[in-house]
């Protein structure tokens, strides 16, 4: 019986060195409850969420994947550990969670006051991806190109004859137009009237207005029909992409942050236009935009 045992033993123990060798080590750190990757309701997010969820899949992990989460919750369900990881902006944490003036930040600045700010939430961020989706003014290039617009300080020498379209908010919030007043002078534009934020780049098509809030990552900047107008003193902070993360699933699933770091370090500004782009203003399926950037990306 001895003998047999130690037969059994030592052929299990072979298996065991043949299936090292041939499983990837980081399948062997792969938890078997599934990492929940979450994302908010809006294009980019669930672009980026659709891209952590198969480079965690690629990397061995097995994931749950819950798109679509209202903004106001996303960040409360991954605290009560509902979500594992989802793509948030180093700006959003900052400004929107913890109330404080990111104004003059660096991104690095930024990065550092968002992961300190929300450990007592039991959350934590890795590496800040180089993209960054911060607040911008846009214009049709050519009503741009007509008047010599290419910054902000230019705008407001130009404001007079022209026509801003708001989404209701931004001519009241202090961070919006009232700080463009308070550091480049008040903008008297010739006329402000408000719309939905889904149509601003329409109206501006259109040839309705000529000035709106955009995003620094807008699809529609892709196209060459819209020029971002640059903000050449420097009033909004950076945003930059960063994966907000339960704490105890970072202790859980170690390996994660190597495989949303290598990923985050591809997501250049430019690559968030072109993502957007794609869903956006193409018309393609989300899934479809993170698979053909994953395999071009990171496989």
């Amino acid at each position: 019986m001895k003998f047999k045992k130690a037969m059994v033993a030592a052929a299990l123990g072979a298996a065991t060195l043949l299936l090292g060798a041939i499983v990837p080590a980081t399948a062997s750190a792969a938890s078997n409850k599934p990492i929940i990757v979450g994302s908010k309701n809006v294009a980019e997010s669930k672009t980026v969420g659709e891209i952590y969820a198969l480079a965690l899949e690629h990397d061995g992990y097995k994931v749950t994947r819950k798109p679509n989460i209202s903004n106001n919750v996303v960040f409360s369900a991954t605290q009560k550990g509902q979500v594992d990881v989802y793509p948030d902006y180093t700006g959003t944490i900052v400004e929107a969670y913890l109330k404080k003036n990111g104004q003059g930040k660096s991104s690095a600045q930024m990065a550092k006051i968002a992961r300190n700010g929300i450990k007592k939430d039991g959350l934590t961020t890795f590496n800040y991806a180089p993209g960054d989706d911060r607040q911008g003014v846009g214009m049709p290039t050519k009503v741009a190109k007509k008047y010599g617009i290419k910054n902000l300080s230019d705008l407001q020498k130009q404001a007079p004859k022209l026509r801003l379209a708001s989404q209701g908010e931004f001519e009241k919030r202090p961070d919006a137009l009232p700080a463009m007043n308070k550091a480049y002078g008040k903008y008297h534009f010739k006329s402000l009237k408000d719309y939905d934020t889904t149509l601003l780049y329409k109206i501006m098509s259109q040839g309705k207005a000529d000035v709106a809030p955009v995003s620094t990552t807008d699809g529609q900047l892709a196209t060459g029909k819209f020029t971002l107008i640059k903000d050449n003193k420097g009033i909004w902070p950076p945003y930059n992409l960063v994966p907000v993360v339960n704490a105890k699933a970072a202790k859980n699933y170690p390996k994660m942050k190597g495989t949303l770091n290598k990923v985050d370090a591809k997501l250049t500004t430019k690559q968030l236009v072109s993502l957007n782009k794609k869903v956006g203003v193409d018309g393609q399926n989300y899934k479809t935009v993170a698979q053909n950037w994953y395999n071009k990306n990171i496989q």
